[in-house]
């Protein structure tokens, strides 16, 4: 009993704002401060109260609930989620003053006909002009497949029916502004709710981005960028990515490489394999039924396998890996990449194969801003998660 509480104790400090798990005065939620006094001051921002301002919550007489609301009236749900339109941006939080996210909760209402991805997140620090995270919305949640999976990891988990949660810490020292854009033809209800403090943040905390990339498909013999152009200061958290497989076959023997503070044709960090750096082994199978064998934890999982039925062609796979007790720190430059590479038989020898997939990404790091420009999004067709 007492390994276990000091394991949790252990994996909930890993979550406070950086610095080796020391926790900021007045910010912290973790397991280990929950008893120390601060004069942070809790808010949360949902539809029922828009601004996160002090005692102005559940006011709202007109709403996406005020029908069912229409014989109890005001202060009775009046107001739990907001309407984006086709082609519409909708402003989920605008704040300022200086505190950080501390979890963000979301639900998706969308035609049948609409991925998660035709929606876009957007989060920009102290006015920045370009956000510091414009990521597709499933794929900010570990979810870019289009289609719900448990999720049980620490900084991310995604909960029946499609309620996608963020624990990463986001300070902000001025100003913080959320934003999601509907690209797609139909219109989108979302509910959500985002819980901050406001409260001192320590000079060396550094602001959260997350960036997507995507492939398709791989070119012939190169190498996949998660991520590239990072200048300055900061530790990398996190990745995400969605393979579609185009052969039949092992895919994932590809080497993840991490170029780190000048870097050239070498990297520092070089991985043994794709499955490796996800944590697991010998072609993520389960040794009993011989299959991919899907799985959810703390820092790692294999969340999805979508293979159809009658062939091993098109599956596509969703994985996370977050260093949240390992982070990659860097400080002038970081630049990751990731091989496409599976095996492939040659007369009696079993040799490498470079692989052609469909590849995307999204890269979880901190530094200091500002940061440099990521690559422009796909258009929307282009960026749906379906075969090639």
């Amino acid at each position: 009993m007492i390994r276990t509480v000091l394991l949790a104790v252990t994996i909930a400090a890993a979550l406070t704002l950086p610095g080796f798990g020391q926790p900021a005065d007045g910010l912290s939620s973790a397991l280990s401060t929950l008893y120390r006094m601060s004069n942070a001051q809790t808010r949360s921002i949902s539809p029922e109260n828009p601004t996160g301002e002090s005692g102005r919550g559940a006011m709202a007489t007109t709403g996406t609930g005020q029908n069912a609301a229409k014989y109890l009236g005001r202060g009775w749900k009046v107001s739990p989620s907001i309407l984006v339109k086709a082609g519409d941006h909708a402003t989920l939080a605008d704040v300022s003053g200086m505190g950080a996210i501390q979890h963000i909760w979301l639900t998706p209402a969308v035609a049948a006909s609409t991925s998660w991805r035709s929606l876009i997140l957007r989060i920009y620090w102290d006015g920045e002009k370009a956000p510091s995270v414009e990521v597709p919305l499933g794929d900010f949640f570990a979810m870019g497949l289009g289609q719900y999976a448990q999720v049980n990891s620490l900084p991310v988990t995604v909960n029946p029916g499609s309620a996608f949660n963020s624990y990463w810490v986001m300070p902000f020292r001025k100003h913080v502004r959320i934003e999601v854009e509907n690209r797609a033809a139909t219109n989108a209800t979302l509910y959500f709710q985002i819980d901050y403090a406001l409260g001192d943040v320590p000079g060396d905390a550094a602001y959260f981005h997350a960036q997507y990339r995507q492939v398709k498909p791989l070119p012939d013999k190169t190498d996949y960028v998660i991520l590239d152009g990072v200048r300055g200061q900061g530790q990398y958290v996190g990745t995400y990515m969605t393979y579609g497989i185009q052969h039949s076959g092992w895919w994932g023997e590809g080497e993840i490489k991490f170029f780190l503070d000048g870097d050239k044709e070498f990297p520092t960090i070089a991985g043994t394999g794709t499955e490796d750096y996800f944590n697991g082994s010998y072609d993520f199978v389960s040794p009993l039924s011989r299959a991919y064998q899907p799985f959810s934890g703390p820092y790692t999982g294999l969340v999805q396998v979508l293979r159809p039925e009658d062939r091993e062609t098109d599956t596509r796979f969703g994985l996370y890996r977050w260093h949240i007790t390992d982070p990659v720190r860097f400080r002038s430059d970081l630049k990751i990449t990731i091989q496409g590479l599976g095996w492939q038989q040659v007369g009696a020898d079993r040799v490498y194969r470079p692989i052609q997939e469909n590849i995307s990404s999204v890269a979880f790091w901190y530094q200091r801003d500002p940061h440099a420009p990521y690559p422009a999004l796909p258009p929307d067709g282009e960026l749906q998660p379906g075969r090639r």
